[in-house]
Protein backbone atom coordinates (compact mmCIF):
# COMPACT_ATOMS: atom_id res chain seq x y z
CA UNK A 1 0.00 0.00 0.00
CA UNK A 2 1.61 3.30 -0.71
CA UNK A 3 1.90 6.11 1.64
CA UNK A 4 -0.60 8.89 1.85
CA UNK A 5 0.31 12.26 0.75
CA UNK A 6 1.45 15.09 3.63
CA UNK A 7 -0.45 18.06 3.41
CA UNK A 8 0.33 21.52 5.15
CA UNK A 9 -3.58 23.51 5.27
CA UNK A 10 -3.20 26.91 5.47
CA UNK A 11 -5.99 28.76 6.99
CA UNK A 12 -7.25 31.44 9.33
CA UNK A 13 -10.19 29.65 10.97
CA UNK A 14 -10.62 32.89 13.13
CA UNK A 15 -10.19 35.79 10.64
CA UNK A 16 -13.62 37.72 10.76
CA UNK A 17 -14.93 38.23 7.82
CA UNK A 18 -18.19 40.11 7.12
CA UNK A 19 -21.18 37.63 6.24
CA UNK A 20 -18.51 34.80 5.87
CA UNK A 21 -17.15 31.88 8.57
CA UNK A 22 -13.47 31.10 6.92
CA UNK A 23 -13.64 28.25 9.99
CA UNK A 24 -16.87 26.55 9.36
CA UNK A 25 -15.99 25.68 5.33
CA UNK A 26 -12.37 24.75 5.89
CA UNK A 27 -13.27 22.31 8.88
CA UNK A 28 -16.18 20.60 6.34
CA UNK A 29 -12.98 20.92 3.93
CA UNK A 30 -10.34 19.14 5.64
CA UNK A 31 -13.08 16.39 6.76
CA UNK A 32 -13.29 15.13 3.24
CA UNK A 33 -9.39 15.35 2.47
CA UNK A 34 -8.63 13.52 5.58
CA UNK A 35 -10.40 10.57 3.91
CA UNK A 36 -7.47 10.80 1.14
CA UNK A 37 -4.22 12.60 2.94
CA UNK A 38 -2.68 12.98 6.27
CA UNK A 39 -3.40 16.59 7.05
CA UNK A 40 -2.64 19.76 9.43
CA UNK A 41 -3.85 22.45 9.96
CA UNK A 42 -1.98 25.66 10.75
CA UNK A 43 -2.42 29.69 10.39
CA UNK A 44 -1.13 31.54 7.72
CA UNK A 45 2.13 32.86 9.88
CA UNK A 46 3.51 29.63 10.63
CA UNK A 47 3.45 28.30 7.36
CA UNK A 48 6.82 28.93 6.60
CA UNK A 49 7.98 27.51 9.14
CA UNK A 50 6.44 24.19 8.78
CA UNK A 51 5.79 23.23 5.41
CA UNK A 52 9.19 21.33 5.04
CA UNK A 53 7.57 18.71 6.85
CA UNK A 54 4.63 18.21 4.27
CA UNK A 55 4.59 17.05 0.74
CA UNK A 56 2.50 19.83 -0.59
CA UNK A 57 1.19 23.57 1.16
CA UNK A 58 -2.63 24.33 0.57
CA UNK A 59 -3.33 27.56 0.53
CA UNK A 60 -7.07 28.21 1.79
CA UNK A 61 -9.36 30.75 3.74
CA UNK A 62 -5.65 32.38 4.90
CA UNK A 63 -7.55 35.93 5.08
CA UNK A 64 -6.23 39.07 3.38
CA UNK A 65 -2.24 39.11 3.20
CA UNK A 66 -1.89 42.61 3.37
CA UNK A 67 -2.21 42.31 7.45
CA UNK A 68 0.91 39.70 6.56
CA UNK A 69 2.35 41.12 3.45
CA UNK A 70 6.15 40.88 5.34
CA UNK A 71 5.29 37.22 6.33
CA UNK A 72 3.33 36.07 2.83
CA UNK A 73 6.38 37.71 0.85
CA UNK A 74 8.78 35.40 3.26
CA UNK A 75 6.92 32.16 2.56
CA UNK A 76 6.63 32.80 -1.17
CA UNK A 77 10.10 33.11 -1.61
CA UNK A 78 10.60 30.28 0.26
CA UNK A 79 8.88 28.00 -1.48
CA UNK A 80 10.18 28.78 -4.77
CA UNK A 81 13.75 28.10 -3.68
CA UNK A 82 13.05 25.50 -2.05
CA UNK A 83 11.03 23.73 -4.75
CA UNK A 84 8.07 23.15 -2.68
CA UNK A 85 4.97 22.65 -4.01
CA UNK A 86 2.14 25.08 -3.21
CA UNK A 87 -1.30 24.46 -3.85
CA UNK A 88 -2.39 27.41 -5.84
CA UNK A 89 0.95 27.25 -7.71
CA UNK A 90 2.35 30.08 -6.99
CA UNK A 91 2.70 31.55 -10.85
CA UNK A 92 -1.10 33.09 -11.02
CA UNK A 93 -1.93 36.19 -12.75
CA UNK A 94 -4.90 36.86 -10.87
CA UNK A 95 -5.00 38.66 -7.40
CA UNK A 96 -2.12 36.41 -6.35
CA UNK A 97 0.28 38.59 -8.15
CA UNK A 98 -2.45 42.09 -7.03
CA UNK A 99 -4.37 44.28 -9.48
CA UNK A 100 -2.18 44.17 -12.51
CA UNK A 101 -4.53 42.23 -14.50
CA UNK A 102 -7.47 44.81 -14.37
CA UNK A 103 -4.77 47.11 -16.48
CA UNK A 104 -3.69 44.50 -18.78
CA UNK A 105 -7.16 42.96 -19.25
CA UNK A 106 -8.55 46.31 -19.84
CA UNK A 107 -6.04 47.06 -22.64
CA UNK A 108 -6.23 43.49 -24.02
CA UNK A 109 -9.75 44.35 -24.84
CA UNK A 110 -11.21 41.77 -22.16
CA UNK A 111 -15.15 42.10 -20.80
CA UNK A 112 -13.78 44.23 -17.63
CA UNK A 113 -14.43 46.65 -15.93
CA UNK A 114 -12.78 49.73 -17.85
CA UNK A 115 -9.16 50.65 -15.45
CA UNK A 116 -6.66 52.69 -15.43
CA UNK A 117 -3.70 54.04 -13.01
CA UNK A 118 -2.34 57.01 -14.19
CA UNK A 119 -3.91 60.24 -14.79
CA UNK A 120 -3.40 60.73 -18.57
CA UNK A 121 -5.31 57.95 -18.94
CA UNK A 122 -8.72 58.67 -16.76
CA UNK A 123 -10.22 60.21 -20.15
CA UNK A 124 -10.19 56.54 -21.06
CA UNK A 125 -12.60 55.55 -18.32
CA UNK A 126 -16.71 55.85 -19.31
CA UNK A 127 -18.60 58.90 -17.68
CA UNK A 128 -19.55 57.95 -14.02
CA UNK A 129 -21.36 59.65 -11.43
CA UNK A 130 -18.52 58.53 -9.24
CA UNK A 131 -15.15 56.52 -9.33
CA UNK A 132 -14.05 53.76 -7.45
CA UNK A 133 -10.26 53.97 -6.28
CA UNK A 134 -8.45 50.78 -5.16
CA UNK A 135 -5.17 49.88 -3.74
CA UNK A 136 -3.27 47.92 -6.26
CA UNK A 137 -2.19 45.50 -3.75
CA UNK A 138 -6.12 45.64 -1.80
CA UNK A 139 -8.07 42.98 -1.16
CA UNK A 140 -11.59 42.40 0.80
CA UNK A 141 -12.74 46.18 -0.42
CA UNK A 142 -10.11 47.32 2.26
CA UNK A 143 -8.79 51.00 0.94
CA UNK A 144 -11.54 51.07 -1.22
CA UNK A 145 -13.58 54.77 -1.95
CA UNK A 146 -15.59 56.57 -4.07
CA UNK A 147 -14.57 59.65 -5.46
CA UNK A 148 -16.02 62.84 -8.26
CA UNK A 149 -13.93 62.82 -11.61
CA UNK A 150 -13.15 66.24 -10.21
CA UNK A 151 -11.09 64.61 -7.34
CA UNK A 152 -8.83 61.96 -9.40
CA UNK A 153 -6.21 64.42 -10.57
CA UNK A 154 -4.86 64.64 -6.88
CA UNK A 155 -4.60 61.27 -6.13
CA UNK A 156 -1.54 59.95 -5.56
CA UNK A 157 -1.17 57.62 -8.49
CA UNK A 158 1.26 54.66 -8.69
CA UNK A 159 -0.65 52.29 -5.76
CA UNK A 160 -3.81 52.76 -7.01
CA UNK A 161 -6.41 51.56 -9.61
CA UNK A 162 -9.11 53.87 -10.70
CA UNK A 163 -12.23 52.64 -12.06
CA UNK A 164 -16.02 53.69 -13.15
CA UNK A 165 -18.40 53.43 -10.47
CA UNK A 166 -21.15 50.60 -12.47
CA UNK A 167 -24.81 50.32 -11.73
CA UNK A 168 -24.57 46.95 -11.61
CA UNK A 169 -27.75 44.77 -11.74
CA UNK A 170 -26.31 41.80 -9.47
CA UNK A 171 -22.89 40.54 -9.06
CA UNK A 172 -22.37 36.52 -10.15
CA UNK A 173 -19.02 34.31 -8.89
CA UNK A 174 -17.93 31.02 -10.75
CA UNK A 175 -16.37 28.80 -8.90
CA UNK A 176 -13.74 26.63 -10.73
CA UNK A 177 -11.47 23.71 -9.66
CA UNK A 178 -8.73 23.29 -12.29
CA UNK A 179 -10.40 24.13 -15.34
CA UNK A 180 -13.92 22.31 -14.47
CA UNK A 181 -16.53 24.49 -13.14
CA UNK A 182 -18.37 23.69 -10.53
CA UNK A 183 -21.29 25.89 -8.87
CA UNK A 184 -22.51 29.80 -10.09
CA UNK A 185 -23.45 31.74 -7.19
CA UNK A 186 -25.23 35.42 -7.00
CA UNK A 187 -26.39 38.50 -5.03
CA UNK A 188 -29.58 39.58 -6.54
CA UNK A 189 -29.10 42.73 -4.11
CA UNK A 190 -26.11 44.76 -4.64
CA UNK A 191 -26.38 46.01 -1.30
CA UNK A 192 -26.05 42.34 0.71
CA UNK A 193 -23.18 40.83 -1.66
CA UNK A 194 -22.51 37.85 0.82
CA UNK A 195 -26.32 37.01 0.83
CA UNK A 196 -25.89 34.96 -2.41
CA UNK A 197 -28.20 32.36 -3.58
CA UNK A 198 -27.27 29.63 -6.68
CA UNK A 199 -27.40 30.62 -9.89
CA UNK A 200 -27.69 28.94 -13.01
CA UNK A 201 -25.14 30.45 -16.03
CA UNK A 202 -26.33 30.84 -19.19
CA UNK A 203 -23.79 28.98 -22.12
CA UNK A 204 -22.15 32.91 -22.88
CA UNK A 205 -22.11 33.47 -19.13
CA UNK A 206 -19.89 30.13 -18.84
CA UNK A 207 -17.83 30.51 -22.00
CA UNK A 208 -17.02 34.21 -20.21
CA UNK A 209 -15.84 32.72 -17.10
CA UNK A 210 -13.64 30.16 -18.95
CA UNK A 211 -11.93 33.40 -20.86
CA UNK A 212 -10.33 34.38 -17.59
CA UNK A 213 -9.66 30.63 -16.30
CA UNK A 214 -8.12 30.14 -19.44
CA UNK A 215 -6.10 33.39 -19.59
CA UNK A 216 -4.22 32.52 -15.99
CA UNK A 217 -2.74 29.55 -17.22
CA UNK A 218 -3.28 27.86 -13.85
CA UNK A 219 -3.07 23.95 -13.96
CA UNK A 220 -4.10 22.98 -10.81
CA UNK A 221 -5.92 25.32 -8.42
CA UNK A 222 -9.62 27.26 -7.50
CA UNK A 223 -10.72 30.15 -9.06
CA UNK A 224 -12.75 32.26 -8.55
CA UNK A 225 -14.29 34.48 -11.25
CA UNK A 226 -16.12 37.83 -9.96
CA UNK A 227 -18.33 39.20 -12.64
CA UNK A 228 -20.77 42.24 -12.58
CA UNK A 229 -24.18 42.46 -14.43
CA UNK A 230 -23.95 45.87 -16.02
CA UNK A 231 -26.96 48.10 -17.30
CA UNK A 232 -27.17 46.77 -20.66
CA UNK A 233 -26.98 43.82 -19.51
CA UNK A 234 -23.42 42.46 -20.44
CA UNK A 235 -21.20 40.43 -17.84
CA UNK A 236 -18.09 42.90 -16.57
CA UNK A 237 -15.09 40.47 -14.61
CA UNK A 238 -14.72 42.50 -11.38
CA UNK A 239 -12.06 39.94 -9.92
CA UNK A 240 -9.97 36.97 -10.65
CA UNK A 241 -9.20 35.55 -7.72
CA UNK A 242 -6.60 32.92 -7.92
CA UNK A 243 -4.82 32.93 -4.46
CA UNK A 244 -6.99 32.21 -1.65
CA UNK A 245 -10.79 32.58 -2.63
CA UNK A 246 -13.94 32.14 -0.43
CA UNK A 247 -16.21 29.66 -1.64
CA UNK A 248 -19.68 29.85 -0.43
CA UNK A 249 -19.96 26.32 0.42
CA UNK A 250 -22.94 27.03 3.03
CA UNK A 251 -25.13 28.71 -0.12
CA UNK A 252 -25.00 25.44 -2.15
CA UNK A 253 -27.03 22.46 -2.19
CA UNK A 254 -25.22 19.32 -0.04
CA UNK A 255 -24.73 17.27 -2.80
CA UNK A 256 -22.83 20.59 -4.83
CA UNK A 257 -20.29 20.50 -1.67
CA UNK A 258 -19.67 16.97 -1.82
CA UNK A 259 -19.12 17.01 -5.30
CA UNK A 260 -16.89 20.14 -4.98
CA UNK A 261 -15.12 18.30 -2.22
CA UNK A 262 -14.43 15.36 -4.71
CA UNK A 263 -13.20 17.56 -7.27
CA UNK A 264 -10.61 19.56 -4.68
CA UNK A 265 -9.58 16.06 -3.67
CA UNK A 266 -9.20 14.70 -7.23
CA UNK A 267 -7.13 17.85 -8.36
CA UNK A 268 -4.71 17.58 -5.72
CA UNK A 269 -3.40 13.95 -6.75
CA UNK A 270 -3.69 15.33 -10.38
CA UNK A 271 -1.37 18.41 -8.74
CA UNK A 272 1.28 15.80 -6.69
CA UNK A 273 1.32 13.05 -9.58
CA UNK A 274 2.59 16.24 -12.08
Amino acid sequence: MSARHRLLYVTDLAYPARGRRYGDEDVHLTARLRESFDLALCHPLDAAALMDGFDAVVVRNSGPVLGYQQEYEAFRAQALARGTRVYNPLHGRGDMAGKQYLLDLTAAGFPVIPTVDRPEDLHRLPEAAQYAVKPKAGADSIGLRFLPYEDLAGLAYGDVLVQPRVDFRYEVSFYFVDDLFQYALYAPDPERRWVLEPYEPTAEDLALARRFIDWNTLDHGIQRVDACRAPDGELLLVELEDLNPYLSLDRVPEDTRERFATAFADSLRRFLAA
